[in-house]
């Protein structure tokens, strides 16, 4: 599909690979999303300019037209291909909104490893 957008992700966190899920789960169709792993040979095959180092420290979300959002600046995006969400997308035009949204982001990417770990045997599958 057209309006088809990319997410990166960490593969390794088991908090991320379940938002995957998660968002597979409530996307308006089956090819809203195409998910990516950080590390694997196809985002470095895709987006070789992209590094590694970047996408392990933020969700990288690249548009249709080749456009790049990156961590709390993908979750308006994110919300308008969701199910249920796509009118949430309309609280980011608000300043404090996108203040808040990116310290909560934040909080989340810095600590999701040791977040992973308390979660770990909800999301043991891959996405």
């Amino acid at each position: 599909m057209a309006d088809t957008a990319v997410l990166i992700y960490d593969d390794g966190c088991s908090l991320c690979c379940g938002c995957m899920r998660w968002l597979k789960l409530h996307a308006i169709g089956s090819d809203a999303f195409e998910f990516i792993p950080c590390r694997s040979k196809e985002r470095m095959r895709r987006f070789p300019t992209l590094s590694e180092k970047a996408c392990l420290e933020a969700l990288h979300m690249v548009l249709p037209d080749g456009q790049i959002i990156i961590g709390d600046k993908s979750l308006p995006e994110i919300l308008i291909r969701l199910r249920y969400f796509r009118r949430l997308a309309v609280l980011f035009r608000v300043p404090v909104i996108r203040l808040f949204s990116y310290a909560v982001y934040r909080l989340i990417a810095n600590n999701r490893y040791v977040i992973s770990q308390t979660i770990l045997p909800l999301t043991q599958e891959k996405v």
